[in-house]
């Protein structure tokens, strides 16, 4: 006897849909064909005890199982319940059970308990567009898959369960009125964000923490206002770590359609934490041993690095120099792409990667570097030596470099009022509301750090005076091209920040006083 159910394959941050036929004849043998992987081929035994420990049987025939399309590796024990259903439908186990119309996903442990899987938020919305009436996952992860509006979702903690389900017609019935008229992922097939998110919290840390470093906080908040890349150079205790991490409060809320593909990226990698869209900015910060698969993703079994973990919040690089150099490097496709497409003998895999990268370092091996030469100082070629490990290329793609010097007694001890995140947030807010409006016909640019050549030459003209500053800087600097389109975008930014529909020469002086590295300092 042949039957036929449906899974859902990953890949990238989309989901495909699996057919899986398992056909029962005379013979022996179990046969699975399809381009699976180990953890597939290895169901048989998860399946068979699973199956014993309930009152079911692996039949004593030949079993043929196809999972289609054959050109897609499987991979994983996501498909043990729908290859165990599957078998229980083509042996006569169950009769008169019809599932075609759901989508059937989970990882079955030797007792026929349901463990949960990833990417099952990826899964049910291919399931909604593809016009499927449900889903049945574990239980798990039935609140992930809950975002979505109009396809039943059917949570399941054990394999009795799925029986009870298809066995009982009134039961899937009382599913029917979910089933969607729209299959268009835009916003009506998804449950309202703030209801179910996770994280509508603000993050607890907030910038009037930070004493002194005035300066310092102004830069963040032009990075934040605009998305652009930023390094803090200074020397240990300055409080580079303690304002890169309080950058997340003056971030705005994401967008909805931010949201949903951020969830699917931390579903896809198996670590999506709460119960609803993340609203709340990503903050990633991965340690200096990284190696470069997990920085950018790919592997075996292809993953989301962190740079895509980062999507559209933020990637924290604490002591820059102490990265491999050829981590870095990787570094500078996706901050000019804002995806990455990871090409392999067996795949190729795109993911967004759209962040903001904020790095700190010292100046030297020692954290210290003056021209005093001082006890503590490291001299001019042991300095130049530990930053030349950041290249030329990628410091060009930073927008912001600036110098943090270390805190006075007098600012420390200072205990007058300081400006607080949420009023800074304030302003970035207004300021990312301008640029919402000035490329709203713009596909995929939100903010000023995404502008490309086009749109400079659209909304970033400068007045004769700004001509000279910019002229005079670049021939005194030497900067790059790229560097020079990051200080018109830098300075677009200002402008928004102040208000001012037109960038003024003291928005094109600020930006270039950002370019520390650019003037051959250390």
């Amino acid at each position: 006897m042949l039957t036929k159910l449906y899974g859902s394959a990953v890949f990238g941050i989309s989901a495909v849909t699996i057919t899986i036929e398992v056909h029962i004849a005379l013979g022996i043998g179990y046969h699975l064909v399809g381009m699976p992987d180990n953890a597939v081929k290895e169901s048989h035994y998860r399946i068979a005890a699973a199956l014993l420990n309930n009152g079911y049987r692996i039949p004593g025939k030949k079993i043929t199982i196809n999972m289609a399309p054959a050109a897609l590796k499987k991979e994983g024990a996501a498909y043990d319940l729908t290859l165990a259903f599957g078998i229980l439908l083509a042996s006569s186990q169950l009769k008169g059970v019809d599932s075609k119309d759901y989508l059937i996903m989970g990882e079955l442990s030797l007792d026929g308990s349901i463990l949960p899987v990833k990417g099952v938020l990826a899964m049910a919305i291919q399931a909604l567009e593809e016009g499927f009436k449900g889903i049945v996952i574990p239980k798990e992860n039935e609140a992930e898959a809950g975002l979505i509006v109009g396809i039943a979702i059917i949570g399941v903690s054990h394999l009795t369960e799925v029986v009870h389900f298809f066995s009982h017609a009134s039961h899937q019935l009382s599913f029917s009125s979910h089933q969607a008229s729209n299959h268009n992922i835009k916003g009506e097939g998804l449950k309202d964000q703030k209801s179910l998110s996770g994280l509508t919290n603000k993050p607890s840390l907030c910038f009037s923490d930070v004493k002194g470093q005035e300066g310092i906080k102004r830069a963040m908040e032009v990075a934040a206002a605009g998305g652009h890349n930023i390094l803090l150079i200074g020397p240990p205790g300055a409080g580079k770590t303690m304002i890169s991490k309080r950058l997340p409060s003056i971030l705005p809320e994401m967008n909805f359609q931010e949201a949903l593909e951020t969830t699917k990226i931390h579903s896809v990698a198996g670590i999506l934490e709460t119960h609803g869209l993340l609203c709340q900015r990503p903050f990633r910060s991965p340690h200096h041993s990284i190696s470069d698969v997990a920085l950018v993703g790919g592997g075996s079994f292809p993953q989301p690095g962190e740079i895509s973990l980062a999507h559209n919040g933020v990637l924290f690089l604490d002591e820059l120099p102490e990265f491999k150099k050829g981590v870095l490097e990787v570094l500078r496709q996706p901050l000019e792409d804002r995806k990455i497409t990871i090409s392999r003998a067996k795949y190729t895999i795109s993911y967004p990667a759209s962040f903001m990268l904020v790095a700190s370092m010292n100046p030297s091996p020692s954290g210290h570097f003056s021209q005093q030469n001082t006890l503590y100082d490291s001299n001019a070629q042991e300095a130049q030596r530990y930053v030349s490990k950041i290249s030329g290329p990628l410091l060009d793609r930073i927008d912001i470099q600036l110098e943090v010097q270390a805190v006075s007694y007098e600012k420390l001890s200072d205990t007058s009022f300081s400006e607080t995140s949420a009023v800074i947030l304030e302003r970035v807010q207004k300021s990312r509301d301008i640029q919402l409006k000035r490329f709203k016909t713009i596909e995929g640019v939100f903010h000023n750090a995404q502008m490309d050549v086009n749109e400079i030459q659209a909304f970033c003209v400068l007045n004769d005076e700004s001509q000279l500053i910019i002229k005079a800087a670049m021939k005194r600097l030497r900067f790059s091209a790229r560097a020079y389109s990051r200080i018109i975008k830098v300075a677009r930014t200002i402008a928004d920040l102040e208000g001012t529909i037109d960038i003024q020469s003291v928005h094109i002086a600020e930006a270039i006083q950002y370019r520390t590295m650019d003037r051959n300092t250390y």
